[in-house]
């Protein structure tokens, strides 16, 4: 059961996830102007509300799940542009013996510089991230301080099709010395396809590996969600199914939905 709880936080750690996306049919400005809403590097502020939810632990026919409540902030420093993300998580471990344990698990935080890609279709960052021991319950949490880098990537050139990734990396400096280190790397390709009318097809299934001890965990997705322009914000609600199609170690899930209402300012 420890491996369930194991495989969940670490997921959840690698899940740096994207906004939302756009919608377009006959391309308009107004549907350019939708398609960024899917850019994790837009240069908005964002309020993200998702939840992430595995199904049939293998080994334990549990589940788990995992919601997130997401900040965005674009800012300047040392000359340049930078977004800021924040993400902390609510998790639900299945526990020994039976039952669920459930509250806040640790904060992630990463901020990303922005190059001038010449392109503003093309957007591109990293940076420095680092996440904080702030679970209220040692199973909810790794115990650790770590530190590590992310990068992303999205390319808006077309009205129908965007596509990109986000690539993260941490490892643990500090924390509690009986806690298992971490040391983990995600890779989250994504692509949206435009549908018209605010509606688009999306895939953004996180990718996982565990560099101390080689468990990984691939995904494979596909997700239907709709923009909604409103005078106060882009509000952008998905859902995405998920089947598990490669892992390797214990408690891996067979299959996932993450879904979320998205808010860019």
């Amino acid at each position: 059961m420890r491996s369930m709880t194991k495989f969940v936080l670490k997921a959840g750690a690698g899940l740096a996830l994207l906004g939302g996306l756009a919608g377009a049919g006959p391309v308009s400005a107004e549907d350019n102007s939708a398609a960024q809403a899917n850019n994790p590097l837009a240069n908005t502020k964002a309020l993200n509300f998702q939840n992430q939810y595995f199904g049939e632990l293998q080994g334990t026919g549990r589940d788990a799940n995992q919601f997130f409540l997401r900040y965005a902030q674009p800012f300047r420093a040392f000359g340049g542009d930078w977004l800021m993300r924040a993400t902390l998580p609510v998790n639900t471990i299945p526990l020994p013996g039976g039952g669920d344990e459930t509250g806040v698990g640790d904060l992630n935080i990463f901020a990303a510089y922005l190059f001038d890609t010449g392109n503003p279709a093309v957007s591109f960052g990293i940076g420095p991230q680092v996440t904080a021991p702030t679970a209220v319950e040692d199973t909810l949490g790794s115990g650790k301080w770590s530190l590590g880098l992310a990068n992303v990537l999205f390319n808006g050139t077309s009205p129908t099709f965007q596509w990109g990734y986000l690539l993260t990396w941490q490892a643990s400096v500090g924390g509690d010395d009986d806690r298992a280190d971490v040391n983990l790397g995600a890779f989250q390709p994504f692509g949206f396809y435009q549908l018209g009318q605010g509606w688009y097809l999306r895939s953004a299934s996180v990718w996982t590996y565990n560099f101390e001890t080689d468990d990984y965990a691939v995904p494979l997705s596909l997700g239907l969600g709709k923009v909604i322009r409103t005078d106060r914000a882009v509000v952008n609600v998905f859902a995405e199914p998920q089947k598990y199609v490669w892992t390797s170690g214990d408690g891996q899930p067979e299959w996932g939905v993450f879904a979320g209402v998205n808010f860019q300012f």
